[in-house]
C-alpha cells in the first residue's frame, strides 16, 4: 500500500516537473520584452529541443541568435543566424537575420568578414525593409577598414534616399566626421561635466577634446574623445588602455 502511494505521489510530482518545464512561443515573446536574455536563450533552446512547429522555428532561431549576441556570445550567435538562413526563410526574416549576422562579426572586430556579410546583403537591399539600416552597416564597417569613400557614398545614399529614416540623422553625423579614428568616453548634455572629464584626461596627458552634436531633436549633447589617429589598431590600443582606467571607451567613427 505505501509502495503504491509512494509511486502515486512520484508520478504526480514527474507530471508538474513536466509541466513546470514546458514553455511555448509566447513565453519567448514574453522574455523579449522584458530584454531577459539569458531567459530568452533558455527557452529558445528548450524549444527547438522538443516539437516546434516549423512555421515557428525559424522565429526562435532569430530570437536564439538575438539572446547570444545581446550576450556578447558572436560564435552562438553565428550559429544560430547560419542555420537560420540556411532553412530560406521569408525576405523580411532573412534580412534580419544577415543584419543578426553581421552584428555578430561587427561586435567582434572581425571587420572585413562583416563586409562579406554586409555585400552579400547589399545584392536586395534596394528592395529591403530595411534598406536604411543595411547602408548605414555598410558604411560603418567600411568606415573601421578606411574605405572613407565607399563609406560617405553610401551615407550620403541614405540621407537622398531615405532622409526620413531613423539613419539619416546619424549618416550625417557620420558624414561631419574627421577621416580619423578617436576613441569616446563620455557625452553630456551639460557642458560642465564634458569639461570636468576632459580636464581630468589631459591631466594624466591624454589628448582629450570636447566634439559639439545634436541629436534628433536638435538638443546639443557635448561628447569628449581623445586622440586623432589615422589607423584602426592604434584606437583599438588606445581604447584597451581607457577602458582598463575605467572610462566606457568606444571608437568612433
Amino acid at each position: 500500500m505505501h509502495k503504491r502511494i509512494t509511486v502515486f505521489i512520484a508520478t504526480i510530482l514527474m507530471m508538474f516537473s513536466s509541466l513546470a518545464q514546458a514553455v511555448t512561443t509566447s513565453d519567448l515573446h514574453t522574455a523579449v520584452l522584458q530584454q531577459d536574455y539569458s531567459k530568452v536563450k533558455i527557452i529558445a533552446e528548450k524549444l527547438l529541443q522538443g516539437n516546434v512547429p516549423p512555421t515557428e522555428k525559424n522565429d526562435v532561431l532569430y530570437y536564439l541568435g538575438l539572446s547570444h549576441l545581446w550576450s556578447n556570445e558572436y560564435s552562438g550567435a553565428r550559429g544560430a543566424f547560419t542555420a537560420l538562413i540556411e532553412n530560406k526563410p521569408d525576405e523580411n526574416l532573412r534580412d534580419r537575420a544577415y543584419l543578426g549576422l553581421f552584428n555578430s562579426y561587427y561586435m567582434d572586430n572581425q571587420y572585413k568578414r562583416a563586409h562579406e556579410i554586409i555585400d552579400e546583403l547589399l545584392k536586395s537591399a534596394q528592395d529591403s525593409e530595411f534598406a536604411s539600416l543595411v547602408y548605414l552597416k555598410a558604411a560603418r564597417v567600411n568606415l573601421r577598414l578606411t574605405h572613407w569613400d565607399k563609406a560617405y557614398k553610401y551615407l550620403k545614399k541614405i540621407i537622398s534616399d531615405f532622409p526620413d529614416s531613423l539613419e539619416a540623422h546619424t549618416a550625417q553625423q557620420l558624414l561631419d566626421e574627421e577621416q580619423y579614428f578617436a576613441v569616446q568616453v563620455g557625452s553630456f548634455i551639460e557642458q560642465a561635466r564634458a569639461e570636468q572629464l576632459m580636464n581630468e584626461l589631459q591631466s594624466k596627458r591624454e589628448y582629450a577634446y570636447i566634439v559639439e552634436t545634436k541629436d534628433r531633436e536638435d538638443r546639443k549633447f557635448y561628447r569628449v574623445r581623445v586622440g586623432q589617429l589615422s589607423a584602426l589598431n592604434q584606437a583599438q590600443q588606445l581604447k584597451i588602455k581607457l577602458a582598463k582606467e575605467g572610462y566606457p571607451a568606444q571608437i568612433y567613427p
